[in-house]
């Protein structure tokens, strides 16, 4: 799953980079993203004025936002074989943070 999550966040880094849309709804937004796999490891990375850096396994304290799924659920999604609201309404993917971060942590699906 490592390999998945980085290849994601390095496609989001590069259209972030190019995307002026996604570069104003970004700008200046941080927050400290977790991602619980219910059947592996626990990941974290930072999001930063467009950018996610600081990615690393296990834990981050107080996260803004944390993922929680399986990981086939979330290789779905990133397959784009299954929508973010579709795994929400069948309780595959769950999130915790404010409405306004979930709108925002969607451009990663």
């Amino acid at each position: 799953m490592e390999e998945t999550l980085l290849k994601v966040i390095n496609k989001f880094n590069d259209r972030a980079e190019k995307d002026e849309k996604l570069q104003k709804e970004l700008e200046g937004v941080s927050r400290k993203i977790q991602m619980e796999f219910t059947d592996g490891k626990n990941y974290h990375f930072l999001l930063e004025d467009t950018k996610i850096s600081d990615f690393g396994e296990g834990d981050i304290a107080s996260p803004d936002i944390t993922i929680i799924s399986d990981t086939e659920t979330i290789q779905m999604l990133f397959n784009k074989e299954m929508g973010p609201m579709k795994a929400l309404a069948t309780k595959r993917l769950k999130l915790k943070g404010s409405l306004q971060d979930m709108l925002k942590i969607r451009k990663l699906f």
